[in-house]
């Protein structure tokens, strides 16, 4: 069986990163997706000891609404079209955190969106797309 990984954003580019994955699990047949969203956490952050009380509070939140919002929806659509998919919620690093799940799992694949922002902060430290393909462990599509 072969496995793809699909990193969702949020955004219309997750769901165009999306709609491809799902051509191409219909394309290969045997095809299982993994839906992965991340949450933008860094353990390298600084709180004040009232933020670090609630820190487990806002993460299990934050997690909940991804699951709501962006990864249920996502995977009742792959369910109606017939597509085989699991879906995560994680914290962490961006790119990291996709490398990693795609190497734990044995993806052949990871299908991105690449994002429409061009902003002066993407230029100073570049997006999670760049960072992504120039790290993966596996090929990276990027879907425009």
């Amino acid at each position: 069986m072969t496995t793809l990984l699909v990193g969702l954003d949020g955004h219309s580019s997750g769901e165009r990163a999306l709609a491809h994955a799902e051509r191409q699990a219909k394309l290969i047949g045997d095809c299982e997706l993994i839906v992965l969203y991340v949450i933008e956490w860094s353990p390298f952050s600084f709180h004040t000891a009232e933020e670090n009380a609630q820190r487990h509070k806002r993460r299990e939140e934050e997690i909940a609404f991804a699951q709501e919002r962006v990864l249920d929806p996502a995977l009742k659509q792959l369910a109606e079209a017939g597509v085989k998919a699991t879906g995560k919620v994680l914290h962490g690093d961006v790119a990291d955190t996709i490398n990693r799940v795609a190497k734990q799992s044995g993806a052949e694949q990871i299908v991105v969106g690449r994002t429409s922002d061009n902003g002066f902060s993407q230029k100073i430290f570049g997006s999670v797309t760049s960072n992504l393909v120039m790290s993966a462990s596996v090929p990276v599509t990027v879907v425009a």
